[in-house]
């Protein structure tokens, strides 16, 4: 599936890997990420963090009537609130596909895959 904008210059069609992509590049950017899970551990592997050209894999972007609505799937440092992580995982995400696309995201749901010891 896919967005469909019509703009001043024409129409536009932003597919949901795109969305997918650009949700977990500013997920991982956020402080107290390790980095993305798959969201189908049983199939793509438990203890797998997600590379930059997999992160869609770890994201579910659903359209339901106008509202868009992203599920996260995250793996989290040790010894940060996890609280704290995934509200600031929530609101950089909105942020950057309201400043990058013009999307307004209705909700961003957090799933904590894991948590994992990181070298200082």
């Amino acid at each position: 599936m896919s967005i469909e904008m019509k703009t001043d210059y024409g129409q536009i069609e932003i597919t949901n890997e795109v969305i997918a992509t650009i949700a977990g590049g500013a997920a991982v950017d956020c402080y107290g990420i390790v980095g993305m899970a798959s969201r189908n551990q049983l199939k793509d592997g438990i203890s797998e963090i997600l590379r930059k050209e997999n992160f869609k894999k770890g994201v579910l972007v659903r359209q339901e009537d106008d509202e868009l609505h992203i599920d996260m799937y995250i793996i989290v440092s040790y010894g940060t609130k996890i609280s704290e992580v995934a509200h600031n995982v929530q609101n950089k995400v909105r942020y950057t596909l309201n400043r990058t696309l013009g999307l307004n995201v209705d909700s961003v749901n957090i799933y904590v895959q894991g948590v994992r010891v990181t070298n200082p």
